[in-house]
């Protein structure tokens, strides 16, 4: 990006030297006074043209490598834009990387502190399994009831799309 700038500070200089360029050459060359008709001055400007042809070429061709450099320039900026377009989605990028990674850490954390719990929620149901008939017999009432809605969440990916399940235990 920063040659492109370069680059184009150069054409812009360049521009610039061939404007002075051109007004030094038109200074003067056509004298007029300023009650002269729209009609005079264009007389005298045709006159001036034919009387020095090769200053007439010289200035068209000024103004053709003007127009040639601000093509130049306005290709340049197209480039420019570009760049910065695609740096932006490149940094945009590498953020989302960053993030998805932190993401799957957290996500196979939450997996393993799923599994573990309900490694220990199978351990509870079957010490209330094993209590709940004594438990009965004492206070007539079970020792503990909702096993069967019991879940846990689970996070599972198909590669673009992140799920977040419960799993019944």
């Amino acid at each position: 990006m920063e040659q492109i700038q370069a680059e184009m500070a150069a054409l812009n200089s360049q521009i610039q030297i061939l404007l002075e360029e051109r007004a030094a050459l038109t200074i003067n060359n056509v004298i007029s006074g300023e009650n002269d008709s729209p009609q005079a001055m264009v007389e005298a400007y045709r006159r001036q043209a034919r009387e020095n042809a090769q200053l007439s070429v010289e200035l068209q061709g000024i103004d053709a490598a003007i127009a040639a450099l601000e093509g130049q320039i306005k290709q340049k900026q197209g480039k420019l834009v570009r760049s910065q377009v695609e740096s932006k989605q490149l940094i945009q990028q590498q953020q989302l990387e960053s993030a998805k990674e932190v993401a799957q850490v957290h996500a196979q954390r939450i997996n393993q502190l799923a599994g573990e719990l309900a490694t220990e929620v199978r351990f509870l149901k079957a010490c209330a399994n094993q209590l709940s008939p004594m438990y009965w017999q004492i206070y007539y009432k079970p020792f503990i009831t909702g096993f069967k809605t019991i879940s846990v969440p689970y996070v599972r990916s198909d590669g673009e799309v992140w799920t977040i399940v419960n799993r019944i235990v």
